[in-house]
């Protein structure tokens, strides 16, 4: 027979898992100065210029 595991315990450390994950996630989104938030603005800019630059007229 297997081991007895408790299921409140094993929900709670998985759902403590998801919210550390998440935490990190909006810690790398918005724990970022104003200076890298419009590099990353700009850099996008120019991508979506070089995109539209390279469509197609149908």
């Amino acid at each position: 027979m297997g081991d007895v595991i408790n299921l409140n315990r094993f929900r709670k450390a998985r759902d403590k898992a998801a919210r550390t994950q998440e935490a990190d996630a909006n810690r790398r989104r918005f724990g970022r100065t104003k200076a890298e938030k419009a590099v990353d603005d700009s850099e996008e800019a120019r991508r979506q210029a070089l995109l539209d630059g390279a469509k197609r007229e149908e």
